[in-house]
């Protein structure tokens, strides 16, 4: 049921990520970016025809492809109901929907553009999106699950880990 539950918060990140990206489309393109905190925090809009840090820029048939295949496998994982702790669902939960808010944007838009909009400009850092947020905080939850939680889940669940001593 708990699978269900977090892609049901993914399916409504996905919905938040676009209705954001149309109102970026349909108003920030106009006035090109609003100073909230000037020179701190703007938003600004940028087509991003890269991958993150817009790298592989026009590789628009690759990104597609490549967040396609892994995002079907992380959906299947999920509803397959493999990922027994809360938190890797949640955190796998999140990186699908910003992977699908973003692929949206890649299949949909002319071009192959992904629409981005929050400006960090005190430590320059890359315009982004509400997708990104959510890949990103999916990231560091699994990142902290592994570190801090993975080997007492594992023990928690009976699943044995092989340590190899090297002699």
């Amino acid at each position: 049921m708990l699978n269900y539950i977090w892609l049901g918060v993914a399916a409504l990140l996905v919905v938040l990520d676009q209705l954001v990206k149309f109102w970026a489309e349909n108003v920030l393109r106009e006035v090109d970016t609003i100073p909230l905190i000037q020179n701190v925090f703007h938003l600004t809009y940028v087509q991003n025809f890269g991958a993150a840090f817009s790298t592989m820029q026009n590789h628009r048939f690759l990104l597609v492809s490549v967040t396609a295949f892994f995002l079907i496998l992380i959906f299947a994982l999920i509803v397959s109901k493999k990922m027994r702790s809360p938190m890797m669902v949640a955190s796998w939960s999140l990186i699908l929907s910003g992977g699908a808010g973003n692929l949206i944007d890649r299949i949909f838009r002319e071009g192959g553009y992904v629409v981005d909009m929050f400006d960090f400009r005190l430590i320059h850092f890359p315009v982004f999106n509400v997708a990104d947020i959510c890949i990103t905080c999916g990231t560091a939850l699994f990142i902290i699950y592994f570190l801090f939680f993975e080997r007492k889940e594992n023990q928690r669940f009976g699943i044995r880990q092989e340590v190899k001593r090297h002699e």
